[in-house]
């Protein structure tokens, strides 16, 4: 009788035991399950180009730090009044170089370059490239007020890449779009202009010859025209690619970040 009496005291110890274990198991599936109010972190090892994330520049700081190095272009062609353009450019380096689109200076008998903080000074062309409608202008200014712009590498420009636009959009300068890449190798039927990057950044009338810019605040295009059925902006723009205008730049090439 003693012996039938362990049988119901080890069938209790092997429950508790099953009870314990499960309970370690449940513990350890609610201790691993990820915190619903604490975000799960994303792989944040590269972007699109395949820079790191953590590198990135936020949208303010990148205008902030660009904006010295665009400047507007205004253009006047035969009597005064009569026949304004404007446009804009990306200064190159120190010396008054500053590259813009061939469409903006095209035919105008004047130039005058106006910096963010206002001054302005008189250009003049000193090289072309009407086939990728490209230009560099110069002026004689104070180093101090040339900000060249760091240029970066077009041919790492992914579909999808977070881009930005500054520039004098109608005159109004200064102003500043976002967007993305939206495609690659595009043609403007109107231009002719090949191997273009298409953006849904709006950019309009007075962008063009201004920078578009990656995450890190470098020139990948130069901006130079826009597809709209409307005569304004719906979404489609284009940008040269800045390794098309590396050639023409020379040793105008900024070389310093900013």
């Amino acid at each position: 009788m003693t012996a039938t009496r362990r049988y119901p005291t080890l069938v209790v110890v092997l429950a508790l035991l099953v009870a314990l274990a499960a309970g370690a198991v449940s513990a350890q599936l609610i201790l691993g399950r990820p915190n619903p109010t604490t975000p799960v972190a994303l792989n944040t090892t590269a972007t699109a180009s395949g820079i790191a994330a953590h590198t990135a520049v936020s949208p303010a700081a990148i205008y902030k730090q660009a904006l010295p190095g665009v400047v507007t272009i205004t253009t006047q062609a035969g009597l005064p009044g009569r026949g304004q353009g404007t446009g804009s450019g990306i200064v190159l380096n120190r010396n008054g170089d500053i590259l813009t689109n061939n469409h903006v200076v095209s035919g105008a008998s004047q130039l005058q370059v106006m910096f963010h903080d206002g001054a302005t000074a008189a250009a003049t062309v000193t090289r072309t490239d009407p086939a990728n409608d490209l230009a560099v202008i110069k002026v004689s200014a104070n180093a101090s007020r040339l900000h060249p712009l760091s240029l970066g590498n077009s041919d790492n420009v992914l579909v999808g890449d977070s881009v930005y636009a500054i520039g004098a959009p109608f005159g109004y300068a200064e102003s500043m779009v976002a967007g993305i890449v939206s495609g690659l190798n595009r043609t403007d039927d109107a231009s002719g202009l090949h191997g273009l990057i298409q953006t849904d950044a709006r950019t309009n009338p007075g962008n063009s010859g201004g920078p578009l810019l990656n995450t890190l605040g470098q020139v990948i295009g130069v901006n130079v025209a826009i597809d709209s059925p409307v005569q304004g902006s719906v979404g489609v723009g284009f940008a040269i690619p800045i390794n098309l205008a590396k050639s023409l730049i020379g040793s105008s090439e900024s070389g310093s970040g900013i």
